[in-house]
């Protein structure tokens, strides 16, 4: 039979498995890989919640002019674009709320996305201008740079140029349509 010759230096161990230093160090580079990953998930999820809210904004716009296509004005809420012979199945509501929230009123709100309408002076007068928004979650989102930047509170901005009534909102884009400082309000007018 054969025998294996030990030269000097190369005796095998007789210890089996990894030292306590080995495995912390795995560990801690799996958990830096890992804390990576995650904040980059993180700001995918908000690009994809924000590409959600401007395309409901956008289904409401498409809504709010086929309403004024059969009526001739625009509503006083977005409420009454919702319904089985209506515009919309049913209200849009922000990506993040829960079910259970109730967007049915006129409320403004960044559960339940903002609008507002202008009727010209004179009673009785029909609204004949919208402005709708919603709070975006990343500041740099190139999606801000396409919309309105209307305050239909004071009316800067406005295609109108005058105030909104119908619960009006700040268009600006350096806060949430509501006022928060972590939000960015994404708005188009008419």
């Amino acid at each position: 039979m054969f025998k294996f010759k030990k030269e000097k230096g190369l005796a095998l161990s007789s210890s089996k498995g990894f030292t306590l230093l080995e495995l912390l160090v795995v560990i801690g580079i799996i958990g830096l890989l890992a804390s990576i990953v995650v904040v980059n998930l993180t700001g995918a999820r908000k690009k994809a919640r924000d590409i959600k809210r401007v395309a409901d904004i956008k289904t409401i716009q498409t809504a709010l002019e086929s309403y004024y296509g059969k009526n001739g004005k625009y509503p006083t809420k977005i409420q009454d674009l919702v319904g089985a012979t209506a515009e919309l199945p049913s209200r849009p509501k922000d990506p993040i709320v829960s079910a259970a929230t109730d967007c049915t009123g006129a409320t403004n709100s960044d559960a339940c996305y903002f609008y507002a309408y202008f009727s010209p002076k004179g009673a009785g007068k029909p609204p004949q201008s919208y402005h709708i928004g919603t709070s975006l979650e990343e500041s740099g989102s190139m999606l801000l740079n396409q919309d309105t930047d209307c305050n239909s509170i004071s009316g800067a901005g406005c295609p109108t140029g005058a105030v909104y009534t119908g619960g009006g909102f700040n268009g600006n884009q350096n806060t949430g349509c509501g006022g928060s400082a972590d939000r960015y309000c994404y708005d188009l007018a008419q």
